[in-house]
């Protein structure tokens, strides 16, 4: 394994339904945490990255601010949009201008603050992630898309609501012990009984999702610091090490994708990516964090990272193997489902889990002695994939 740049640092702050600072504060509070992590100053940091999808911001070009509030001025500052996996791409990029050798230690902020719009507006901004011409404008938005590939999924390959509602089991049994989520509820199969009129997490969304098959937004922000070897070896005793990164996009219009019953190409392209440059194989990771915007979202991604056959996503949910103590745990921090999705925020937050579980730091949710971690960060409905790949 190269180790050319590593993770030193990570922060993220408790994602929350109504975050009652600015977004100066937010974004200070998870770069405090992984600077203190990385026994870093700022006067150490030589760029930094901001990331979030602009269109929830009130902030105009806020990655100047930011810099200026954090003290990361005058070094670089950069700004970073992929939708949901902005913070991912803003490591790739960090990634690659410390292995250009243009800055040895740079500062990976993600962030968004949600609740500065009503939910009718936030639905409306992500319904224009798709085509303003050509789809948009028909009422699209994200639950109806992804409903889109789970009934074509669920037409191929013989998935039930049973099989989805065991994703946000799962996730719900870890969002309680992680102090961090938004959701730490459980979750039991009677809660999606449509036949309760207590069951909250039964009603209908986008058929065949429900309100418990969906994240909820939230307020949020995550941090993550790259170095060089050089400086990874002075500053930290347990560097994380990135062996691979895959990145891939697809088609924005629906009627230009072949195969909705196979998930979100992007998956597949990061992840062969990711593991080419790497060496390794799907066999190889211990642990996974994946883009669970939707319960339907992780059974496609188990198959796009080669956790599973095409089409048998299902067995992985239904043996409980993504669980802890399974043959590959993923979201074992509660994932999206749990944890809330402020859109910026997101990678570098599943970055954190990861780097705390090969650290051995992440507590109740520590899988045992894993050495290979994969996060997968997904932007709009498979727009943008990202794929990273970290070793110890």
């Amino acid at each position: 394994m190269a180790k050319d740049v590593a993770v030193i640092g990570v922060g993220q702050t408790y994602f929350v339904r109504g975050y009652e600072g600015s977004i100066r504060e937010l974004a200070f509070e998870a770069f405090r945490e992984a600077a203190q992590d990385a026994g870093v100053a700022q006067k150490d940091v030589g760029a930094s990255i901001f990331c979030s999808a602009p269109e929830y911001d009130k902030q105009r070009s806020p990655a100047g601010v930011l810099a200026e509030y954090l003290g990361l001025i005058p070094q670089p500052t950069f700004y970073i949009e992929t939708v949901c996996s902005s913070s991912s791409s803003g490591v790739k990029v960090a990634y690659s201008m410390i292995k250009a050798g243009l800055h040895d230690v740079v500062a990976v902020v993600g962030f968004q603050k949600m609740s500065e719009i009503t939910s009718a507006e936030s639905q409306e901004r992500m319904g224009r992630g798709a085509d303003i011409q050509w789809e948009a404008p028909f009422g699209t938005m994200m639950p109806a898309y992804y409903a889109l590939y789970a009934q074509a999924y669920m037409a191929k390959n013989g998935l039930t609501p049973d099989d989805l509602m065991k994703v946000r089991v799962k996730a719900a049994t870890y969002g309680q012990i992680n102090e961090r989520a938004v959701y730490r509820k459980g979750v039991k199969p009677e809660d999606f009984d449509p036949n309760n009129p207590e069951a909250k997490m039964a009603g209908p969304v986008a058929s065949p999702l429900r309100v418990g098959d969906c994240c909820a937004n939230a307020d949020g922000a995550s941090c993550v610091i790259l170095a060089n070897a050089e400086k990874a070896k002075a500053f930290s005793k347990k560097p994380i090490w990135i062996m691979g990164i895959g990145a891939a996009s697809e088609a924005v219009n629906m009627s230009a994708r072949p195969d909705f019953a196979k998930g979100l190409s992007v998956g597949y392209a990061a992840a062969a990516e990711a593991y080419k440059m790497a060496g390794v194989t799907a066999k190889d990771i211990k642990v996974a964090e994946v883009h669970d915007c939707f319960t339907i979202a992780e059974i496609m991604a188990y198959e796009g990272l080669g956790f599973a056959k095409p089409g048998d996503g299902k067995a992985l949910i239904q043996a409980k193997e993504t669980y802890k103590e399974g043959r590959i745990p993923v979201n074992v921090d509660g994932g999206l489902l749990s944890k809330g999705h402020p859109i910026g925020a997101t990678g570098g937050s599943q970055i954190r889990t990861i780097v705390l579980q090969l650290r051995g730091e992440a507590g109740p949710m520590q899988v045992k002695d894993p050495d290979i971690g994969l996060v997968h960060n997904v932007g709009g409905v498979g727009l943008y994939g990202n794929v990273t790949i970290f070793g110890r």
